[in-house]
């Protein structure tokens, strides 16, 4: 069972996915990740986008802790049915339609979005067995749809390599939370110089 940690919509019991095929975040993990994000001060009025989103459960915690728009991306059909109860709920606690459902391929999604779409937060949680190829690929479109202090999360294994960053994307931390990964990342500075900073939990 999941949950919304916090927010205005703090408390509420989230539907999730049907059978066994996807990979919820756990909340140990959310917790920490949500605690992080407030600490950068990124998620008040943020637009947030949440790819492979599965029950949307990272999604519609960001609206309940203050963002002002989120797109949930997610193909499989019974992922997709669950973000749009999910996105029902908050979105009735929220009184007003924050969170929008895409049903698409994160890939289509993210060339056929417009140019001038910019998101503040960006999650990427996709299958284990997507290829390092593959999510280049989707980082590399990504790169141009990120808003100035844009921050992105990655969830990936603790077996996988790093990301191949894209021009105009750069790590700049990583937490280890047992099997996950989490990679932060941020709009490429033209100066950028520092080294991040890599933790284990």
């Amino acid at each position: 069972m999941s949950r919304i940690i916090a927010g205005a919509a703090g408390g509420t019991t989230l539907f999730s996915v049907p059978g066994d095929g996807t990979r919820p975040t756990t909340d140990r993990v959310k917790e920490a990740l949500f605690s992080r994000l407030e600490s950068y001060g990124v998620l008040q009025d943020a637009k947030v986008v949440d790819l492979f989103a599965g029950s949307g459960a990272l999604g519609v915690e960001s609206a309940s802790r203050g963002a002002a728009a989120v797109d949930l991306v997610e193909l499989a059909d019974k992922p997709a049915a669950t973000c749009r109860e999910n996105a029902g709920l908050v979105n009735k606690i929220l009184g007003r339609t924050c969170v929008n459902v895409h049903r698409a391929k994160v890939e289509t999604f993210l060339l056929r979005v417009p140019a001038d779409v910019l998101w503040d937060v960006v999650f990427i949680d996709p299958p284990y067995a997507l290829t390092e190829p593959e999510l280049a690929t989707v980082l590399t479109s990504l790169a141009g749809h990120l808003a100035d202090g844009a921050v992105v999360v990655l969830e990936r294994s603790t077996r996988s390599p790093e990301p191949l960053w894209p021009e105009g994307m750069e790590r700049f931390s990583e937490r280890k939370y047992g099997e996950t990964t989490l990679w932060f990342a941020e709009p490429a500075a033209e100066d950028a110089g520092s080294a991040g900073d890599t933790a284990q939990a």
